[in-house]
């Protein structure tokens, strides 16, 4: 198996492009971003951001999120019981939008990168291609993920111009906010090309030009 190393190709992580010829440390020729193989410190940069999103997670779950003071009182509201509320009140797209993007990507992602980071640290062969895929969903997924803060912002704003309430943003949206972010560093951080440090991919993780899984080869006795 060929690698870009050995073709002599290198990309720049910036904005992607793939140069012939280039070495380590010299600048790319669009963005000037100083081209390298690898990512540095990569596994420990991960691990790093990666038990800090954990550690953030119960908190930006149990503190409120968003603090509304009215006429009626103070109403203190974390992601949970604003999902709940959705639900009842029969905005059930509304509700599963808020669970998807506010608990259960967060969630996906901590458990992901964990799968990553511990696969890669062992230099495990188990299914590398769908480890790779699976960064790339990280990658996708990840500019939708402060869905909550913004919502939270817009509601601030616009319930102040009406002059009938009042809305604050609680400690709970900072440490989702904080969640966020450590995970998008995370996914920034962990570098795809030590997945294929391993090896070549197992046989039974093989496939064809059409991405269909092809069979191991089986030995027969006496052939």
């Amino acid at each position: 198996m060929v690698t870009a190393h050995d073709a002599g190709l290198l990309d720049c992580h910036r904005c992607a492009s793939v140069w012939e010829g280039a070495r380590p440390g010299e600048p790319c020729a669009l963005c000037g971003t100083r081209l390298r193989e690898r990512k540095p410190d990569s596994l420990r940069r991960t691990w790093a951001y990666l038990i800090a999103a954990a550690a953030l997670y119960l908190p930006a779950n149990l503190l409120p999120v968003m603090i509304t003071k009215s006429l009626l009182g103070t109403q203190q509201d974390t992601i949970l019981s604003g999902i709940i509320f959705f639900w009842i009140s029969g905005s059930y797209g509304l509700a599963a939008l808020i669970f998807t993007a506010s608990f259960l990507v967060p969630l996906f992602k901590l458990a992901a990168l964990a799968v990553l980071a511990v696969t890669t640290q062992r230099r495990s062969r188990w299914r590398q291609r769908e480890r790779a895929r699976l960064y790339h969903v990280l990658e996708f997924i990840g500019r939708w993920s402060m869905l909550d803060v913004f919502v939270v912002a817009l509601l601030a704003g616009l319930v102040r111009i009406q002059g009938f309430a009042v809305v604050q943003a609680g400690l709970g949206i900072g440490a989702f906010g904080a969640v966020v972010v450590l995970t998008m560093l995370a996914s920034l951080s962990f570098d795809p090309r030590l997945i294929w440090d391993a090896g070549p991919p197992e046989p039974e993780d093989a496939v064809d030009d059409q991405g269909a899984a092809v069979p191991a080869p089986v030995s027969k006795a006496g052939a």
